[in-house]
């Protein structure tokens, strides 16, 4: 077996295998060093650099049975038997989202106790399953976006056998599976790429940037593309969402994402099943999902956070930070007829005009999730708290209303169908004393500075804030909790018994508002969706 690595600045590079260093040679490619070397299935090895003794991990790894920072070892995809051969896939047309976090979906942690909460989601009428990231970051939990290996499945998750078992069980029951996967940046534990070769590019706020557009950016953006499309072939998932892409620093004319896009569309083709690629992006800009034939990026659609932020504001009431903007007269409504509410506008929270409008002609309402929830949006508040802590269970019921019968393609949180009372808080394990206190330090300051008490942002580092934040499955059953799943079950079940109400067409689609904003009115085709947020009766009147 010949076993590669690049590292084009290098002039030693040893392959260390059961103890045992074997010399590597330039191979054909400059910047790649070769050594012929039985690594079989199973076998561990690591790479010695130059005159530095210490072993790293392959930055290709699949599997790191002992954490980011000890040897890898050697994974054979063909070992592992499928039973999902008659899948044909998911669009993403039509499909309701569901976004879950196996280290909190259930007590077990692990692959194989999420499979055993399947059938709950076919039940609830789910047809695409979003994994938040799934590759290997050092600490047994954490929410996954401080990941250093991308292509090796967190081990105590259940590895990369694990997954595969995940994702077939999926397929038997006809979920399609997204996988949530970090390009712009990695974490701060176990981030060894730099010492191989110009991976890096400068730092972003959450870690070193790849360089994707500097001298030997060639193979760093291979690095990109083979993960991405690994997770395809090998891993047989449906889909990716992109993490944060408008972090991504690229200047090139052919951009990454458009080439991942290109990318897909050929293994997709090979696969003969649909894949999609789904991008989270700040930057409001509509050509992130427009087509590349018609000089877009070629995503198939995006999170938009501009309609969570109006909903948010029109059920809570909060108006702190972003959500300033969205306490306007009529948001809700302006942002749900154009996707966007930003769109070329003024934002005072970065004070300048922000985004670009949406062609609702072109566009259709797929191209863009709808949620009242996701993990940033309850994770990122200071006690990790949902809304239904805050709101009303009428009030969370018209929210679901909008998102699940609007035009756009509705994503729920996991938990959120059943107003699960769990919190969903931000949690790591680094085993580095000092990095640890440093992350919680920072976290306390970061939101003490947002008019938080420091004493009332839990311990990140502290493993009950991860059991607090673990799915409560007794729930389901219990009064209160019981209703809003019902609640759930049944808007979802009207959205497939009426197909004016999966209608994405947004140039047909209309919004009548009470100048007030007590109540909107959506039109689906011959089919009028009121939704009352005042608990009064009113006569509307919808054109």
């Amino acid at each position: 077996m010949t076993i590669t690595v690049w590292c084009p600045d290098l002039e030693r590079v040893r392959l260390r295998v059961d103890g045992t260093d074997h010399e590597m040679r330039p191979w054909q490619r400059s910047g790649w060093w070769s050594a012929a070397v039985d690594v079989s299935h199973g076998t561990d090895y690591a790479f010695v650099l130059g005159d530095d003794e210490t072993p790293l991990p392959d930055p290709r790894s699949a599997w790191q049975p002992r954490g980011v920072h000890e040897a890898s070892r050697a994974y054979d995809h063909s070992l592992f038997t499928w039973t999902d051969a008659a899948w044909t896939g998911r669009e993403l047309a039509g499909a309701v989202v569901y976004e879950l976090h196996i280290g909190t979906f259930t007590p077990g942690r692990t692959f194989d106790s999420a499979i055993e909460r399947l059938d709950h989601l076919v039940d609830l009428g789910i047809d695409l399953v979003e994994v938040l990231p799934v590759n290997s970051f050092d600490g047994p939990h954490g929410w996954g976006y401080d990941g250093v290996l991308w292509g090796a499945v967190h081990e105590p998750y259940g590895g990369p056998d694990g997954f595969k078992r995940f994702v077939d069980a999926c397929h038997e029951r006809g979920l399609g599976v997204l996988l949530d996967v970090v390009y712009n940046h990695l974490g701060p534990s176990g981030a060894y790429l730099d010492r191989f070769g110009p991976y890096f590019a400068g730092q972003n706020d959450w870690g070193p940037g790849l360089n994707l557009d500097g001298a030997g950016s060639d193979d760093v953006r291979r690095y990109v593309l083979d993960n991405a499309m690994t997770w395809f072939e090998h891993f047989h998932v449906d889909g990716l969402r992109l993490d944060a892409v408008h972090a991504l620093v690229d200047r090139r004319a052919l951009p990454i994402l458009e080439e991942l896009s290109a990318e897909t569309e050929r293994m997709s083709a090979a696969l003969g099943r649909p894949l999609t690629l789904i991008a989270e992006s700040d930057a409001n800009d509509p050509r992130t999902v427009t087509s590349r034939a018609s000089h877009g990026i070629g995503m198939d659609a995006q999170w938009s956070d501009d309609l969570h932020h109006a909903l948010h504001v029109r059920v809570t009431g909060e108006t702190d930070g972003y959500y300033a903007d969205f306490a306007a007269p009529g948001a809700l409504a302006t942002t749900l007829r154009g996707a966007f509410f930003h769109a070329g506008t003024w934002s005072s929270f970065r004070d300048r005009t922000h985004g670009r409008p949406v062609d609702t002609a072109e566009l259709p309402g797929t191209a863009f999730l709808a949620y009242l929830q996701n993990h940033d949006q309850i994770g990122n508040r200071a006690t990790g708290d949902r809304i239904s802590a805050t709101i009303s269970p009428g009030l969370q019921a018209c929210a679901a209303a909008i998102v699940l019968l609007g035009p756009y393609t509705p994503m729920l949180f996991m938990g959120e169908e059943w107003a699960a009372s769990t919190p969903w808080q931000f949690f790591a394990s680094f085993p580095d004393p000092e990095l640890a206190e440093a992350v919680r330090t920072g976290r306390r300051r970061e939101f003490g500075r947002h008019g938080w008490g420091e004493s009332e942002v839990p311990d990140p580092m502290d493993h009950a804030t991860v059991e607090r934040s673990t799915l409560d499955w007794s729930q389901v059953a219990e009064p209160g909790h019981a209703e809003m799943l019902q609640t759930y079950r049944s808007l979802i079940a009207l959205r497939r018994r009426h197909p004016e109400l999966a209608d994405p067409s947004l140039d047909g689609f209309a919004v009548d508002v009470a100048d007030d904003d007590s109540w909107l009115v959506m039109h689906r085709g011959a089919m009028r969706v009121r939704v009352d947020f005042a608990a009064e009766t009113y006569e509307v009147v919808a054109g």
